[in-house]
């Protein structure tokens, strides 16, 4: 009930909004009027920002059309690799005509990027993506509002989820890529690569791990507490509803992202109070670039997604209250999720000193879960200064967590490398660079044929 009144309340907002819009411009446009009236300025403002709360936020798009590659301009190109009824793989193919551009991009190392499924839409990562794109082949999960997937398709569990990743692994090259995941989905990657090594299958070479709730035990935040202090039944009881019939979906039952987005808000009220009081004051002072920064921001945050109910709630339960990946007794699709089986892959966690999302040490936790990985290939960053989404977008992401990302991948990308054991010069230590490593002695890698993409 409660989503149909949701989808009530937009429906009647939404011309309200569009006034809201159209009366901005009027008290704006150079040729009204009505913009040389007094106090013209702050009645535009008024209608903008009113327009802004009222109105409905669709997917923003990635936008990425170009990449710098080794101090060249190239082209990129979104593509679909996999498409699965809740979520399309992403590759942002690169093109080049210029012959040594070519030759680097051919030999740089392919990254999956495994998104939230969280609420929020994939394009949260574009930060992510435009600089992984400087040194990489990119892929990316792209997952699906699940009121946009017919009922008939069936439900989506936590251990689907673990079984589309391990199908974006082996396509985007096994155990020649390299995976990222970021924030919720750290843990069901573990359990992907973990399910692999413990069948031999060829893991990939590096995990990069986020500010995941590896262990939500540890420094629990607001959000951990919320999922640990309520029952099961309540969230099923409570959050769960169906989507309403002007949908695709309808019937099929889901964790709103709207919920999602409010409780998100909650979290800092005061803190979005005044970036839009700051917006308003933007928009009266004619400070275009300010404006456009709270509006790119917003268009990015309020655009929110539905969660497969199953999904939803399998996390809650496995994740936050059984804790069931730490405690060894998480089953998937009937095997068991062992970390310890886990030797072919270098492990690098990030978490943020002021993440208030994953608290200090639930992503650090995986070290002590990876045991079979040998010490020299494991590394903790702390990124000073960073909260939940700085160690991902941004310019402390930009500065200072992707240089070590994209150090610690180089450093394990080689052809063998992780098949044989390496020395380590230098111990590991939070917060400082990866660990020197002397290589193993391993066949160069075959050449590949010429091609104008990468």
């Amino acid at each position: 009930m409660l989503y149909h009144l949701y989808e009530t309340q937009r429906a009647l907002m939404a011309p309200f909004s569009e006034f809201a819009s159209a009366s901005a411009k009027l008290y704006d446009h150079p040729l009204s009027p009505f913009a040389h009236t007094p106090l013209a300025q702050r009645v535009s403002a008024g209608f903008d920002l009113l327009h802004r709360l009222a109105k409905e936020y669709e997917k923003p798009p990635f936008g990425i059309t170009s990449a710098l590659v080794g101090g060249s301009n190239v082209a990129v190109q979104e593509q679909v690799a996999v498409s699965k009824p809740f979520c399309r793989l992403l590759r942002f193919k690169r093109f080049s005509d210029d012959t040594a551009t070519l030759e680097l991009m051919k030999t740089q190392p392919t990254v999956l990027v495994v998104a939230p499924l969280s609420g929020h839409h994939s394009t949260l990562l574009r930060d992510t993506v435009k600089s992984l794109l400087q040194d990489h082949k990119v892929y990316i999960t792209d997952w699906t509002d699940a009121r946009m997937v017919p009922a008939e398709v069936g439900p989506f569990h936590l251990d689907d989820y673990v079984a589309y990743v391990e199908e974006f692994i082996r396509h985007v090259g096994g155990g020649d890529a390299h995976v990222i995941s970021v924030c919720q989905p750290t843990v069901p990657v573990l359990a992907a690569v973990s399910l692999m090594a413990s069948r031999g299958e060829p893991t990939p070479r590096t995990m990069t791990m986020m500010g995941g709730p590896i262990d939500a035990r540890k420094s629990p935040t607001a959000v951990n507490n919320l999922a640990m202090n309520k029952s099961h039944s309540w969230f099923e009881n409570n959050v769960i509803f169906r989507v309403p019939q002007n949908f695709p979906g309808a019937g099929r039952r889901v964790y709103p992202g709207f919920l999602q987005h409010t409780g998100f808000v909650a979290m800092n009220p005061d803190r979005h109070m005044t970036s839009h009081y700051d917006y308003f004051l933007d928009l009266i002072r004619g400070d275009d670039d300010n404006a456009e920064s709270h509006r790119q921001f917003y268009d990015e945050y309020n655009a929110v997604l539905d969660m497969p109910a199953e999904y939803y709630l399998d996390t809650i339960k496995t994740v936050f209250q059984d804790f069931a990946l730490v405690n060894n007794a998480w089953v998937v699709n009937g095997e068991l999720v062992r970390p310890q089986d886990i030797t072919a892959t270098a492990l690098l966690t990030v978490e943020g000193e002021l993440d208030d999302i994953s608290g200090a040490g639930q992503t650090e936790a995986a070290h002590g879960l990876c045991t079979g990985i040998p010490k020299p290939r494991s590394l903790h960053y702390l990124a000073e200064g960073a909260g939940h989404y700085g160690i991902f977008s941004g310019r402390r992401w930009r500065e200072k967590v992707y240089p070590q990302v994209r150090n610690f991948i180089a450093r394990f990308d080689e052809a063998g490398v992780m098949a044989k054991p390496v020395e380590a010069v230098e111990a590991p230590v939070a917060g400082k660079a990866a660990p020197v490593v002397r290589k193993a002695t391993t066949a160069p890698r075959k050449a590949r044929g010429r091609t104008t993409t990468a």
